[in-house]
């Protein structure tokens, strides 16, 4: 079966098996009720082609974030972008950290696309990613079509300066301060 057949039927799969917007098993289920957390991209549709001009065969530039339906109590946020498809989703051995931010302003809503660390919402820290740096970087796959998520907890507290933390670093500090996840996939294949 080809790679966006295999990406195609993954969703379907997923949801099947009840493991679709599967939340760590302390943290509320991201989707559902009506209100709930809700996080969306004018640049790309769920588990649609994330632009060429996000990527690194493009431009590298972050897309546009929207969200919406905080629960009550929300101090901050937090957003992880990675890919669970590295290096080969035909066996992936990693996940693959593209983005780290935390403490986002509990009034915030977007972030712009190519947003800049200056323009980012006032407050917001960056974490690392896994090449080592603060900062958006896009999708790059060596191989076949990847799945890129798209993660933003509510968080009832913010965090407070942990540096540039990495993902498991973040995720430590967040258990029992996450009040809902939403998440969004978007699926990127370099041409040949």
């Amino acid at each position: 079966m080809r790679g966006a057949a295999r990406v195609a039927l993954l969703p379907a799969a997923l949801a099947a098996a009840g493991l679709l917007c599967a939340g760590a098993p302390e943290d509320p289920a991201p989707g559902g009720a009506a209100g709930a957390l809700a996080l969306r991209s004018p640049s790309f549709e769920p588990m649609g082609e994330i632009p060429r001009r996000h990527t690194c065969d493009g431009q590298d530039r972050s897309p546009e974030l929207r969200w919406s339906g905080a629960p009550e109590g929300t101090r901050s946020f937090v957003l992880i972008v990675d890919d669970p498809d590295a290096p080969d989703p035909a066996a992936p051995r990693t996940t693959w950290v593209h983005w780290v931010l935390y403490d986002l302003p509990s009034d915030a809503t977007v972030l712009p696309e190519a947003v800049p660390a200056s323009a980012l919402p006032p407050g917001t820290r960056q974490g690392a990613n896994d090449w080592k740096r603060t900062g958006y970087r896009g999708p790059c796959p060596p191989v076949g079509r990847h799945r890129y998520v798209h993660k933003l907890y509510a968080l009832d507290a913010a965090l407070g300066d942990l540096g540039p933390a990495s993902k498991a670093q973040l995720e430590q500090a967040m258990r029992g301060k996450v009040l809902a996840r939403a998440e969004l996939i978007g699926t990127y294949e370099k041409e040949p």
